[in-house]
């Protein structure tokens, strides 16, 4: 993706569909270039979260264990990962409660650039 999407971001969702392999497979790569193309003030990775969305269906691949997926997302710098259904509204709230308290975390220490006062 260009940069342009993720001008001025302080947090991101990526998202995967539990029922379709294949979708997983290019998370690693969504966060790779996410990381790649934005970071918050003092050069640290936004803060991410992972979401295992469709858990209301019959999952498939890694998603099946907790202890590879807690793995997977430490190597691959998340801060969480829920599984969700946006179809039924699961762990939805949770989700966005964590990136939102994580990116409240960083401004609380460093004020954004867009954020400071001119003069």
């Amino acid at each position: 993706m260009t940069r342009v999407y993720y001008k001025d971001a302080l947090g991101a969702f990526v998202v995967f569909d539990v029922t379709r392999p294949a979708t997983f497979d290019a998370v690693a790569k969504w966060k790779q270039d996410l990381d790649a193309k934005v970071s918050l003030e003092d050069g640290s990775p936004i803060p991410c979260v992972l979401l295992a969305n469709k858990c209301d269906e019959t999952k498939e691949g890694m998603v099946n264990s907790v202890a590879k997926m807690d793995e997977f997302c430490k190597e691959n710098m998340f801060t969480a990962w829920y599984e969700t259904s946006a179809k039924e509204n699961v762990h939805i709230d949770d989700a966005a409660k964590t990136l939102v308290s994580q990116i409240l975390k960083y401004t609380a220490q460093y004020k954004p650039t867009y954020l400071k006062t001119k003069g």
